[in-house]
């Protein structure tokens, strides 16, 4: 499962760029949120939802996750979990999304910016006290510097991340990525794709 996700959530910061090409100083990922345009063996054409034209190559070993729409209650103390959430004045985060990792999958921990919204940030953690009512839920997320409680308001995507197949990336496929900048331009080894048709949240 060392793939998983290694392009999301803040773990391409951990995970994806030493994957790629670790010199002392990997560089920074950069991240992409689109439409596929077309696919090669070797890399992909996106249309970022800025509108820009993009060709990223794909590693040899490059691999797909499905982010899956499912329930609040698929979230349970000891999950871990991630999300892109805008802080707010009382010290908590709104959870603009959320997305489980795989038992056993612990990726990105931590609490970092993240560039869903202008000022959104990423926390990933291991969920611990949860309380639930009419307008949402709320839990409090635990990582090696701190503990942080994230309100998750009713409609507010989640999903489950979960392995998929190369065949899912095709013209049309709406995609997010974590992509590594080298001399010959964006590379990345593993790509997010929404479960029919949607795009991924994050």
């Amino acid at each position: 499962m060392k793939h998983v996700l290694a392009l999301s959530i803040g773990a391409a910061l951990l995970v994806a760029a030493p994957a790629l090409s670790a010199p002392a100083a990997p560089p920074a990922p950069q991240f992409v949120r689109g439409t596929v345009t077309a696919v090669t063996p070797t890399s992909l054409n996106v249309t970022s939802r800025e509108g820009k034209k993009l060709t990223l190559g794909l590693t040899k070993d490059w691999t797909v996750q499905i982010t899956k729409p499912v329930t609040v209650a698929q979230i349970v103390p000891g999950s871990f979990i991630g999300t892109a959430e805008m802080p707010q004045k009382d010290g908590t985060g709104r959870s603009l999304e959320v997305h489980v990792f795989p038992p056993g999958v612990k990726l990105g921990e931590g609490h970092y910016g993240w560039d869903l919204k202008k000022g959104s940030m990423m926390t990933n953690g291991t969920v611990g006290k949860m309380v639930a009512n009419k307008s949402g839920s709320a839990f409090d997320v635990s990582y090696a510097t701190g503990v942080r409680r994230i309100v998750v308001p009713a409609k507010t995507p989640i999903v489950q991340i979960v392995p998929g197949a190369r065949t899912l990336i095709t013209p049309g496929a709406k995609v997010f990525m974590a992509a590594i900048p080298t001399p010959g331009g964006l590379i990345t080894n593993s790509v997010a794709v929404g479960e029919n048709g949607k795009a991924p949240p994050m």
